[in-house]
């Protein structure tokens, strides 16, 4: 694709940005070659735009590593090693590692971000698809994944989580900010949010599941801990814990929001190791079986 002066002025860039385009690429330039000059001169915000603007390529960099101080690329970066990065990766389709993946501000991909070790950013992370690390995840801020997440060890979180589809941690997930989950949400070890905690679907803990706010799910929520919330508990299944279950003082504990009061004996029980307080809905039986 070959980007004119006419072509980038109708896109209304920034005045700095088009003074530096007139005055190292008078006569226009390809796609790729003018991020890469971009970034090659620190210009990182302005590639960005750039690709944004004109959306993705179906170009192919396939390399053995890559250790860089920016990576903004409009095709899909496929690295059969590590990816080392000291600000940001960014693809307008998928990013792929035979290792790990560092950033030290953001990582972006227009679809799929996937790993075979860890995946490290002190920033944000937002993939148009699926998020695949074999090891852990670890975002200092944001998390936004527009298709299923799934990662071998700990998820944690620093700002808000937002998964479109299921989520499935291997050991601890810990959200720094607010979590939703789409679909199912599970984890091998705690789920801790310091907000509210959502799944559309169901969501299971291998330990405590435990959120400083509401806590939500339109099936049903089991944890082999307890289910500790700050605010509300809401189910609109079952509700079962090998713990303890426990609202907020001020609120109240639903099971069973989606399903007809004449069948809660069957689909929308209540387990834990006592009687909640304020068990609004749903039907209270005493554990007989383990998690």
């Amino acid at each position: 694709m070959d980007l004119t002066k006419n072509f980038i002025k109708s896109k209304r860039p920034c005045a700095a940005g088009f003074r530096w385009f007139l005055r190292t690429h008078q006569d226009g330039g390809d796609y790729q070659p003018l991020l890469d000059a971009l970034v090659r001169d620190g210009r990182i915000d302005d590639a960005c735009w750039l690709l944004t603007q004109f959306g993705p390529s179906d170009a192919v960099l396939a390399v053995d590593a890559i250790d860089a101080s920016a990576v903004v690329f409009a095709g899909s970066l496929e690295v059969r090693g590590h990816i080392e990065v000291d600000t940001v990766i960014r693809a307008g389709r998928s990013i792929s590692a035979g290792g790990g993946i560092r950033a030290g501000a953001a990582i972006v991909a227009g679809e799929d971000i996937k790993a075979e070790g860890s995946i490290r950013v002190a920033g944000s992370l937002e993939a148009g698809g699926h998020v695949r690390a074999g090891w852990g995840i670890e975002v200092d801020a944001v998390l936004r994944c527009e298709g299923d997440l799934r990662c071998g060890w700990d998820l944690h979180c620093g700002g808000a989580l937002s998964v479109a589809g299921n989520a499935q941690v291997g050991k601890d997930l810990v959200a720094g900010d607010a979590a939703y989950c789409g679909k199912t949400l599970r984890a091998g070890g705690v789920i801790v949010c310091a907000d509210t905690l959502q799944a559309g679907h169901g969501i299971e803990a291998g330990a405590t599941i435990a959120c400083r706010r509401h806590l939500e799910a339109g099936w049903g929520i089991r944890a082999c801990g307890d289910i500790v919330a700050e605010g509300a508990i809401k189910s609109g299944e079952s509700l079962h814990s090998e713990g303890e279950i426990r609202a907020g003082e001020a609120y109240g504990i639903y099971a069973g929001l989606i399903v007809a009061i004449d069948a809660w004996e069957a689909s929308a029980q209540v387990r834990a190791r006592s009687r909640p307080a304020r068990l609004l809905s749903g039907h209270w039986v005493a554990p007989d079986a383990p998690c």
